[in-house]
């Protein structure tokens, strides 16, 4: 018989039935002996997309370039980003997993209907990897790209241009789907007249392959850190979501801002091919699908 969930205490009651007198102690001890233990399911397999032929090659290829593409800024004191948009947030009397210490547990709504919901947060993150700061711009639309090439442009303008004056390149890191992703027209359209443009900025994006999102630095440096800032508080408005991003804090010494874009964002925007034969976006030669230059247009 194989066993899965039982309790040493219920294995050592069937082994007694057989006539084998052992106790749930001497069971534990004999299970780990044999390296067994109660584990948790780990996600490590690729899934969403059927992978083609040589994309563990390409994956490795695109880590590689990825790191010698950072230190390459880095050596030069260039500035590095990594860009996401966190999972978005209902706002209102809604639980929050997590715990906090109180004399009574918070009341909130039995049910997480949106109806109940003053609205959404889509909290778009930019982190400063050299500088170990971050800034996320909380949205009360949708995650879109002219959404995410705004956040940038919000960075560059208030914070870039004040801690690399004498910059005329930026890396950007970012996943391969969402408002940035690597496949979007509006995203680099956006960036080439947002960015590229009115900062005359080279602008160098790196997309983590498919499947490879956690090995973006922004997650586990700055999104587990406000995750775990306000769990097991209810976020009943948006004040409470920037305070609770803001107050957010690290032993590295991580800081982060946060502002509120009430910027109405529409789906479905397309970009002819006529806007998009003008953009000054230069694909790398190694991987030209996750890496490419978006250069300022002549004046």
């Amino acid at each position: 018989m194989r066993w899965t969930r039982r309790t040493t205490g219920k294995i050592a009651d069937e082994l007694i039935s057989v006539g084998i007198q052992v106790s749930a102690n001497t069971v534990g001890r004999l299970l780990a002996k044999m390296k067994f233990s109660l584990r948790t399911n780990r996600k490590r397999i690729e899934s969403g997309f059927k992978p083609k032929p040589g994309h563990r090659q390409r994956r490795d290829q695109q880590f590689q370039n990825v790191t010698r593409t950072r230190r390459c800024f880095e050596r030069t004191r260039l500035p590095v980003i990594s860009i996401d948009c966190k999972k978005k947030e209902k706002v209102g009397c809604f639980k929050n997993s997590g715990k906090t210490w109180r004399r009574e547990p918070e009341q909130v709504y039995d049910h997480d209907f949106l109806t109940d919901a003053l609205g959404t947060a889509a909290p778009y993150g930019i982190y400063d990897v050299q500088r170990n700061t971050g800034m996320v711009i909380v949205g009360t639309s949708r995650e879109t790209p002219a959404f995410a090439a705004d956040a940038v442009e919000q960075w560059w303008r208030t914070e870039g241009v004040r801690y690399y004056p004498d910059a005329d390149r930026l890396l950007i890191l970012a996943d391969c789907g969402g408002g940035n992703s690597a496949r979007s027209r509006v995203w680099k359209k956006d960036l080439q007249f947002k960015l590229c443009n009115r900062h005359r900025l080279n602008v160098t994006v790196c997309h983590y392959p498919p499947g490879a999102s956690k090995w973006n630095p922004i997650e586990h440096k700055l999104f587990s850190a406000i995750s775990n800032n306000w769990q097991g508080v209810p976020l009943d408005d948006y004040e409470t979501v920037l305070k609770y991003i803001r107050t957010t804090k690290t032993k590295p010494g991580l800081k982060v801002t946060a502002k509120l874009s009430s910027k109405q964002y529409q789906t479905g925007e397309k970009v002819p091919n006529k806007i998009m034969t003008t953009l000054r976006c230069h694909p790398h030669k190694k991987l030209p699908q996750w890496n490419y230059t978006i250069k300022p247009q002549q004046a």
